[in-house]
């Protein structure tokens, strides 16, 4: 805590006082090199005892404490040094050209770990860094500047700790392009909305993994190895993909998913979510979401305070109408001036809103407006063959209602998702009001990326082909979308959200899931007061 404290008090309060934590090349690099001094071995020599020259004494893993010092530590290993002891810190790559020999994060720990020993009664005079990677040692003499400078980052980092404080962002600083948390800290998207104008591309632009889709009348989803194994009812193998490659897990319909599989997933992070074979979304099983608990807190005041709700809920309903109005213009045909006009009006009008009520009246009245010219953005003769006459649901009477049922469906249980990841309550929002099972801050988020994903992956689907209407089954009492119909768009839906596209406020190339993730991390900036206000996500 220390060694990242000096690195980045902000790294620091991230893992630390909100519990976030995201993997890199780095971070599991140096877990596998520190496999060997994690296994306990050996003794410590007994404080001022006789040592033997020939055989001396050497302990791995050894965990001290002080409460006089208030700190505890893990030392990887301690060895007998000249009547002494001294710590020996493993350290992953090699040792940097600097005058000290090491930078002053890795010369605090071993600090620690010397103040520790002292502590204990041992004499201490200096600790040893390993560098792994250049094979090499490299001393560190722990003299009363360092002893010092050690304890008044302890102090300060304790403060962060007691006060629940949360340090800026560095700003235009070498160490954020290899901090495996840059995706959660943001800082330069921090920075450029309080007036700086560069924003490197920090972030990947896609996840290295794939979401599991699992669609079947029965049948199993196990574990075996380190393995995700599908059967069907008759425990026929019906396909398999690497856990460590899997983002998330969706079962549609009654597949059983196994205890030994879930805890597995659970603990990678990896949630599953269930929707019913109609498409209906049930909820997510997520890993542990005890994290990030200042934010939630913050959460929950602003959604009480009517006027900081209202601000959330316009910049949110303003983007979603000035969205529909762009994917109309873009690529509707014969699209009436008036509808356009209109819905720019209407727009406006979202940011002088009194409340809640008549910003959702403003955002039904663009919406009749948006869907009842929603299949001219279909081709050709697919109008006659896909009739639509606005908006309908539970349930939808025809097959594009069915089909953005579907799509939001998908949407929501998306953002549900991130905003467990991030640490926020997807059932508390600031536009939908609460209720019980509803995940009102997902469909809250759900507003401005509605138009951009989901009306744009239906139309997509089904001027591509993708869809005909053989893929749905269309009944009296409503219209639903068959299995491969679902499949089908599936596909299509997936490959929206890994498509590139860039942010309109940051100017960065990312996927689209990774641009639901940052507008979800932005909001919970705003809730903190880290920024002023909600960069909304607009399409040109």
């Amino acid at each position: 805590m220390l060694n990242e404290y000096a690195y980045c008090p902000r790294l620091f309060a991230l893992e630390w006082v909100n519990g976030d934590w995201a993997d890199s090349a780095d971070t599991v690099d140096g877990r596998t090199q520190h496999r060997r001094v994690d296994r306990e071995e050996g003794t410590v020599p007994e404080p001022g005892g006789e040592q033997d020259p020939d055989k001396p004494k050497v302990a791995r893993s050894v965990l001290l404490g002080s409460e006089r010092l208030r700190l505890v530590a893990r030392l990887d290993l301690v060895e007998e040094d000249g009547g002494g002891v001294a710590p020996v810190d493993t350290k992953r790559g090699a040792p940097p050209d600097v005058p000290e020999g090491a930078w002053e994060p890795e010369r605090v720990q071993v600090a620690a770990q010397v103040l520790l020993l002292r502590d204990h009664g041992y004499r201490c005079d200096r600790g040893f860094l390993w560098f792994a990677g250049g094979r090499r040692r490299v001393e560190v003499i722990v003299d009363e500047a360092l002893e010092a400078r050690t304890l008044s980052l302890r102090d300060a980092a304790l403060r962060v700790m007691e006060r629940s404080e949360m340090p800026a962002p560095l700003e235009d600083s070498p160490k954020c392009p290899r901090c495996s948390l840059v995706g959660i800290c943001l800082p330069d998207e921090h920075h450029a909305l309080h007036g700086q104008k560069r924003v490197r591309p920090l972030i990947p632009p896609r996840d290295d993994g794939v979401p599991l889709y699992v669609q079947m009348h029965g049948g199993t989803v196990g574990l075996r190895g380190e393995e995700i194994v599908v059967r069907d009812a008759r425990k026929r193998e019906a396909g398999r993909a690497r856990i460590a490659e899997t983002t998330r897990l969706v079962v549609h319909g009654n597949a059983t998913v196994t205890t030994p599989l879930l805890r597995a997933l659970a603990e990678r992070d990896v949630p599953v979510a269930f929707h019913s074979f109609g498409g209906w979304y049930a909820g997510t099983l997520v890993p542990s979401s005890g994290k990030n608990v200042l934010t939630r807190i913050a959460q929950h005041r602003v959604a009480l305070d009517d006027e900081q709700s209202l601000r959330i809920a316009r910049a949110l309903v303003h983007s979603k109408i000035l969205n529909q109005r762009v994917l109309l213009r873009r690529n509707g045909e014969s699209v009436p001036a008036e509808a356009l006009l209109r819905m720019k009006e209407l727009a406006a009008q979202t940011r002088r809103a009194p409340a809640t009520d008549a910003l959702m009246g403003l955002e039904g009245t663009a919406a009749r407006f948006y869907f009842q010219n929603f299949t001219r953005m279909l081709k050709g003769n697919l109008r006659d063959r896909f009739v639509m006459e606005g908006r309908n649901r539970r349930p939808p009477t025809d097959p594009v209602n069915a089909l953005l049922s579907f799509a939001y469906a998908c949407l929501a249980r998306e953002l549900t998702q991130i905003a467990h990841g991030v640490g926020l309550d997807p059932y508390v929002g600031f536009l939908h009001a609460p209720r019980p099972g509803r995940p009102a801050l997902a469909l809250d988020l759900m507003e401005e990326f509605r138009p951009v994903l989901a009306d744009s992956a239906v139309i997509t689907a089904l001027n591509n082909g993708t869809l005909d209407t053989g893929d749905f089954v269309v009944r009296s009492v409503g219209t639903a979308l068959t299995d491969r119909g679902r499949r089908r768009f599936i596909q299509t839906w997936e490959r929206r959200l890994d498509e590139l596209a860039t942010h309109p406020v940051f100017g960065t190339r990312l996927s689209y899931r990774r641009i639901l993730e940052v507008q979800v991390r932005l909001l919970g900036k705003l809730l903190l007061g880290e920024i002023e206000e909600y960069p909304e996500y607009r399409i040109r």
